[in-house]
């Protein structure tokens, strides 16, 4: 190996450590507020990208109609509820509430042509087809068994992936699909070329990252969704409303998984059903951090990123056994290092 295949391994290991770093913190954040284990955050990534790739071949992204369906299933649980309140003034609200963003994304999409858009507005209907996924998801699946245990929620977050990757293959067959980068452009540095477009992704995931710590850190709703995490009855007792809270942390995953895929979509070919390893991978990153520390997490991640990279070179037939042999020494300190408490504990 001499330096510019290693700097060349180091760039694409930063590049992938990017995108798992923010999976990795997504699945952090539901995991503290919901404690779901969102294994369908990978989803997200694949469904993203996909949409962006249906998008840039100016055709109607079936994800939309994934999007219509569930609005339309949740404005229908919603309104069954304050018809059995006897709330009816209320019905009208909640039916514009729901199905307000599919009818504009549909009205939108109907009228413009797609082949004059450019790349700017395309992320932006990406963003605004998948960014909403996810509160329906906790609304239909997650919020009916919210007190349920961490196994069972865990049972119904694999049923609901493996419903995803049916309802993806459904949707975009099985033929894979890499969305046109958003920059060709390349530079030197020293004797070895590096991407702009590896750049923009990892510059783009450090803003996201930044943001994040922003968010919790130094915002009003970003400090009640960490109380709902450390103590969900004592912030519910202060005012906190905590199924806000819940539909708010699946909001911030999905708008994180559909930002990821945009950002991977140039870099690899993806199928309706690459999101299972982009979750297990950014799993491994998040047991790093014990599924609580966000900093570890995203550290974890970027340890991944580099040694699936060099596993590449060395190894490439077991890159995929060397980055999951990773998590067992995490889990055998985790394991020796916490208390067995209750979950109520």
């Amino acid at each position: 190996m001499n330096l510019s295949i290693l700097t060349f391994l180091t760039q694409d290991g930063l590049t992938t450590g990017a995108i798992y770093a923010l999976v990795a913190l997504a699945l952090v954040l539901v995991f503290a507020v919901t404690r779901v284990i969102l294994v369908s955050q990978g989803d997200f990534v694949a469904f993203s990208a996909l949409t962006m790739a249906s998008l840039q071949a100016d055709t109607l992204p079936a994800t939309l109609w994934l999007l219509t369906v569930g609005a339309v299933a949740v404005c229908v649980k919603d309104s069954l509820i304050l018809i059995k309140q006897r709330a009816l003034t209320r019905l009208p609200m909640t039916c514009l509430v729901h199905l307000s963003v599919p009818v504009v994304l549909w009205l939108l999409l109907s009228w413009l042509d797609l082949s004059t858009l450019g790349s700017f507005w395309k992320v932006i209907l990406t963003l605004a087809i998948i960014a909403p996924l996810g509160p329906i998801l906790y609304r239909l699946i997650y919020q009916p068994i919210a007190q349920a245990s961490v196994l069972v929620l865990l049972i119904l977050s694999v049923a609901l992936h493996i419903s995803l990757v049916g309802i993806g293959l459904w949707m975009f067959g099985a033929e894979g699909y890499r969305t046109q980068p958003f920059t060709q452009a390349s530079f030197m540095l020293g004797e070895v070329m590096i991407s702009a477009q590896s750049v923009l992704v990892l510059l783009v995931a450090l803003a996201l990252i930044g943001g994040l710590y922003l968010f919790f850190g130094h915002t009003m709703y970003g400090k009640a969704l960490r109380a709902t995490a450390f103590n969900s009855a004592g912030a519910q007792l202060v005012g906190v409303p905590t199924l806000m809270a819940g539909s708010a942390a699946f909001f911030l995953a999905s708008l994180i998984g559909a930002c990821s895929g945009l950002l991977i979509g140039p870099i690899t070919t993806l199928y309706y059903d690459s999101g299972f390893l982009i979750s297990l991978k950014g799993f491994v990153a998040a047991i790093m951090g014990g599924l609580t520390s966000y900093p570890l997490a995203a550290l974890g991640a970027f340890v991944v990123g580099l040694i699936e990279s060099y596993a590449t070179f060395f190894a490439s037939q077991y890159k995929e056994v060397i980055v999951f042999t990773l998590v067992l020494p995490f889990l055998l300190w985790l394991s020796l290092t916490t208390n067995p408490l209750d979950e109520e504990h």
